[in-house]
């Protein structure tokens, strides 16, 4: 557990982007509509990837930055509806203030997801030491917006402690055990394998949902749907598989056997 206060002084910094993107997000919905922003934050898995690549130096084959951008069509893919069910226009509608502010927040997202990961593996810290630090930052600076609301209205509904949990129900907590259940195991990911698998659990968590909203909101799954989770799964195999499984590469002659060849070679011409 490292308490020294130069890397202590590390971990505001993702709590900072995350709070700068959370805010961006908004500003981004107050010019383009949903359908198009779902889109747009398809973005991030390609952002990723660069930002991957110029960081933390880790280096990707062209099949793996082939594999990237067909799992940002396929999740861009499963989420246009058809024409008759939106306005294709819409799309491309909105104003440019809106795509400028959506490729800022992908920017964002893959920044604070970088970042973070870069931080888990900086030394060999407990992970829930980790994960105490992060979100206590993250808790500071929440608090202090909830203060600063409460200056700027007057305290006219009391301080924010006192209306904290108000309206939760079994309901709400459930969504907050899922969300901090989630934030644990994408530290796990950070920890131990990269925001790459990150990316591609939260893109392959659309099969999922997919599966349970047919039988618990009798969702009818479109075309695009399934195309996007096709593609989506080709570019999983794509990415995590080795090559020689997607490339017929030419059969690797061992040295034993070269060197078997060079005394055959040596006993024919002695022979002759």
């Amino acid at each position: 557990m490292t308490t020294d206060w130069r890397t202590v002084r590390l971990y505001p910094i993702p709590s900072i982007i995350y709070l700068i993107h959370n805010n961006v997000q908004f500003a981004t919905l107050t010019y383009v509509d949903t359908s198009t922003y779902q889109i747009m934050g398809n973005l991030k898995i390609v952002t990723t990837g660069i930002l991957f690549r110029l960081f933390l130096r880790r280096k990707l084959s062209n099949l793996q930055w082939m594999a990237i951008i067909l799992l940002a069509v396929g999740t861009t893919t499963s989420q246009v509806k058809g024409c008759g069910e939106a306005s294709c226009e819409s799309l491309l509608s909105a104003p440019i203030q809106g795509y400028m502010l959506g490729i800022l927040s992908a920017c964002l997202s893959a920044l604070a997801g970088i970042y973070t990961e870069f931080l888990m593996k900086k030394n060999n810290d407990s992970l829930y030491w980790q994960n105490v630090q992060l979100y206590t930052f993250g808790a500071i600076f929440n608090m202090a917006r909830l203060v600063a609301d409460d200056f700027r209205g007057g305290f006219e509904k009391g301080p924010w402690w006192q209306r904290l949990l108000n309206g939760y129900s079994i309901t709400t907590w459930m969504v907050v055990i899922n969300l901090g259940s989630t934030g644990l195991l994408v530290s796990w990911l950070m920890k131990y394998a990269d925001n790459i698998v990150k990316v591609y659990s939260t893109s392959m968590a659309m099969l999922l949902t997919t599966i349970l909203s047919v039988y618990l909101f009798n969702f009818k799954p479109t075309l695009q749907l399934f195309l996007g989770i096709i593609v989506c799964m080709m570019s999983l195999h794509m990415y995590f598989a080795p090559p020689q499984m997607l490339v017929d590469l030419p059969p690797v002659v061992k040295s034993e056997d070269l060197e078997c060849l060079v005394e055959v070679s040596s006993d024919r011409r002695t022979d002759s």
